[in-house]
This record gives structure tokens, C-alpha cells and sequence, in this order.
């Protein structure tokens, strides 16, 4: 193994470990993979010009996505810290130091809810199997009545057992293994959702809304949207890229690397799309955005196709899949800190964040029974975390670390393996195109930026 070139400050504690070459590219693939690009991309995609929204969000992702991934790895491999010492040991600043803390908090309060909803995915993989989900056909009173009481709680609990106990047993023997067997694992279910769901009748209408290109729907709205979803679904700014390059080698090359997690995510989006809509259009549903899609609409087209059980088990098992290795890389971020911070073990580590996290998201949980009178501003306690986290912190992380990388940090270009036209062309982007863009981002995100 060769020896790290970094120079470290004395009292900046790195990490050991270290992820093999592909471990890290499924894990890296799985953090970015997640439960927004099965219910939220096909919609967005639909809505806004099909093939040529699908057009747009690639050039997002090239030239804003990317970009960005590579600085947030490249931070971590060099700092060979969490999100606050790489900061702190490759700018010699304790002010960056204190902006990487902005992602550790990102990364935290995002998975108290999203913990929330992997539980939802599991609870509903687990009903479609003993065929309890299809009792009724009422399927968004079903829905309604299982969010709206305390049972939520106990499935957030079950997915932060499952995410505690796979980050607890380390980079090599946890969170490599858990990737090595669900990313596979995913990909398989998904060809099989997606084989089924395009030899559906009408399958082909549903095929030409998601991808018939419109490009009279391409407006200034829809290229933020572009720009924003390109920039969650790499789960840039929160952290989780940069911690685990901390755990990548030397010899991986981190340009490539961001290539096949851009690649990976991006087909994902893809067939999840050719998923949705297909069995959206032939059992005649509306396709709308978010929970209402997935947890109230589709279970009743899986109640009426041959085998429906069957495949709503692989459908939910298959979003549970892609939760559960989202939040196994947002546990991480603050169980590097803490180690690091508190010199705890990674087992102790696991253990207080997963269960501090877990009180913290039980709000949530509750946020559509008994907490939901409790609405500040029209908000739930759910809906505030999920806007401060998603539309506040990430955005403010992914700027600074394109600041960072940009102007404040001269040996970017080394760690990341870039020279010449590519280094050139990787920092005008960071410094001149993707912070202007990401303010945009945040700015159309929190309202600022508005379209009638």
C-alpha cells in the first residue's frame, strides 16, 4: 500500500481504513441511489419534456454533478478525515473545519426522516409478501391509517438497527459486504420490475411520456429542477462522498470512480422510470410526485396484474434496498466524526449515533398521526427537517465545497489526478459555473427564485 503524500497537522486525526476498488464504487453507487430517484425523477422527467429533460439532467450531471463528486472525494482522500478534519487538515483553517461540521448536521438530521420512510418501504415489502397489503382495495386509507399511528416508529427503529449494525462492523466487513451483496442484488430486481412492467399492455404509453422528447417543456424552471435533482441524487453536500474518500486508495483513480457513480445513478433514474410509468399507464394511474405514488397508487396495480404479490414484494423490497444503502452512507458521516472527534470506536460510535438519531426522528414518525396538529408555519415536524436538511444545509455544503476545492485548497488538482486541459476545465467549473449554479439551486429551493 502506498504511503499517504498528504501532509497532516499533527492534531488531526485520520482515518485507517480503506475500501477495495470495487467496494467502494457499490457503496459510492448506493449512497447516490436512493428512494428520490424511483418516485421523483420519473415525474419530474414526465412533466418536463421527457427525453429532452433527460438530456438536460445529463448535462447537469457533467457539468455540475460530477464536478462536484470529484472535489467531495478528492477532499476526503486527501484529508484522510471526516467532513470536519479533511477540511481542517488540508486548508490548516479551523473555519473550514467549522463549515465541514455544517455537512456532519446535513447528514445526521436528513437521516432521522429518511429512516422513517426506509421503514415504510420495509413495512410494505414485508405486507406485499404475506399478502396483507392487498386486504382492502383502499390502498391510500391503508396507507393512512398505518402512517398516521405509532407503527412508523417501529420500522424507523428496525432501519436504524440495520443501518447501526452494518456501519458498525466496519468499511471492509461492513458497509463493502452489505454493498457487494444489495447493489447486485438491486440491479437484478430492477431488470425483472422492468421486464415486467414494459410487457404490460399499454406499457408503450407510458414509455412515450417518460421519454418522448418535448423540448417546448424545457423552461428556466425545468433546468433548476434539472440542476437540483442532478445535485441530490449524487448526495453531494452532506457529506457522505467525502467521508468515504477518506477510505479510498491512492492508486483508485477518483475520475473514473465519478463516472461510474454518475453512470450508475444515472441508470438507475432510467429504468426506474421505465418501471413507474409503464405500470402507471396500464392500469390507468395518474402519475404524481412522491409518497402518494408509490405507497397509495401503485399497490393497486399490483393487486390487479397475474403475480402482482410477488412483484410488489420485489418493487418495495427494491426500494428498501436503495434506503437502506442511503442511510448506511449518512450514518457514516457522523460515526467518522465521532470517532475522530471523541476517539469512541467505531462500534460505540455506531451505537449513541444511531440511537440519538433515532429519538431525534421519532417526530417524524409520528408527523402524520399524533404530531400532526403539531405545524409550525404549515410545516410538519417531518416537512421542517426535510426542508432545512434538503433546501438549507446541503446546498450551503456542496458551495463550500466547490469554494474549497476552487480557490482555498492548491493541490486539488494532484489528489484528484487531473492535469492540463481537465484540471483547467475541472476548476473553471468549480469556481465560475457550479457555485453560481448552485446558489440558483438554493435560491429557487427556499423561494427566492419564484415562476408563475
Amino acid at each position: 500500500m502506498q504511503t499517504d503524500t498528504v501532509q497532516h497537522s499533527s492534531n488531526v486525526k485520520t482515518l485507517p481504513e480503506r475500501f477495495t476498488s470495487s467496494g467502494f464504487i457499490l457503496a459510492a453507487i448506493g449512497s447516490a441511489v436512493g428512494l428520490g430517484n424511483m418516485w421523483k425523477f420519473p415525474y419530474i422527467t414526465g412533466k418536463y419534456g421527457g427525453a429532452a429533460f433527460f438530456l438536460l439532467f445529463i448535462g447537469c450531471l457533467l457539468f455540475v454533478g460530477l464536478p462536484i463528486l470529484l472535489a467531495e472525494m478528492a477532499i476526503g482522500r486527501g484529508g484522510r478525515g471526516n467532513a470536519v478534519t479533511s477540511f481542517q487538515s488540508l486548508s490548516k483553517s479551523k473555519y473550514w473545519g467549522a463549515f465541514g461540521f455544517l455537512s456532519v448536521v446535513g447528514a445526521f438530521a436528513i437521516l432521522s426522516f429518511y429512516a422513517v420512510v426506509a421503514g415504510w418501504t420495509i413495512h410494505y415489502a414485508i405486507e406485499s409478501l404475506t399478502g396483507g397489503l392487498y386486504a382492502s382495495s383502499d390502498f391510500k386509507s391503508t396507507f393512512l391509517t398505518f402512517a398516521g399511528g405509532y407503527l412508523p416508529v417501529l420500522w424507523q427503529a428496525v432501519t436504524m438497527v440495520i443501518t447501526g449494525w452494518v456501519v458498525a462492523k466496519g468499511i471492509s466487513g461492513g458497509i463493502e459486504k452489505f454493498n457487494k451483496v444489495l447493489i447486485p442484488g438491486l440491479a437484478i430486481i430492477l431488470i425483472i420490475l422492468m421486464v415486467r412492467a414494459l410487457t404490460l399492455d399499454n406499457a408503450a404509453a407510458g414509455v412515450e411520456f417518460f421519454l418522448k422528447p418535448d423540448f417546448s417543456k424545457l423552461t428556466a424552471e425545468s433546468a433548476l429542477i434539472a440542476l437540483g435533482h442532478a445535485f441530490f441524487s449524487l448526495s453531494l453536500g452532506m457529506g457522505t462522498m467525502l467521508t468515504y474518500g477518506a477510505y479510498v486508495e491512492r492508486q483508485q483513480s477518483l475520475g473514473k470512480a465519478s463516472l461510474a457513480i454518475g453512470g450508475g445513478d444515472l441508470l438507475y433514474a432510467l429504468v426506474a422510470g421505465l418501471i413507474i410509468f409503464p405500470t402507471a399507464f396500464s392500469f390507468g394511474i395518474e402519475p404524481s410526485q412522491g409518497a402518494g405514488l408509490v405507497f397509495m397508487a401503485l399497490p393497486a396495480a399490483f393487486a390487479a396484474m397475474p403475480l402482482g404479490q410477488f412483484f410488489g414484494f420485489l418493487f418495495f423490497i427494491l426500494l428498501a434496498i436503495a434506503a437502506l444503502t442511503s442511510a448506511v452512507s449518512l450514518l457514516e458521516v457522523p460515526v467518522a466524526y465521532a470517532m475522530t472527534k471523541w476517539n469512541w470506536n467505531r462500534k460505540k460510535a455506531a451505537f449513541y449515533t444511531s440511537v440519538i438519531c433515532f429519538l431525534i426522528g421519532v417526530p417524524s414518525a409520528l408527523s402524520m398521526g399524533p404530531l400532526a396538529d403539531f405545524a409550525p408555519g404549515g410545516k410538519t415536524y417531518f416537512d421542517w427537517f426535510d426542508f432545512v436538511a434538503s433546501n438549507i444545509l446541503l446546498p450551503i455544503g456542496g458551495l463550500l465545497v466547490t469554494l474549497f476545492t476552487g480557490y482555498a485548497w492548491k493541490r486539488a488538482g494532484e489528489e484528484a489526478g487531473l492535469s492540463g486541459f481537465w484540471y483547467n476545465a475541472w476548476m473553471f467549473l468549480l469556481r465560475y459555473v457550479a457555485p453560481l449554479l448552485v446558489i440558483a439551486i438554493f435560491f429557487y429551493t427556499v423561494g427566492i427564485i419564484k415562476f408563475d
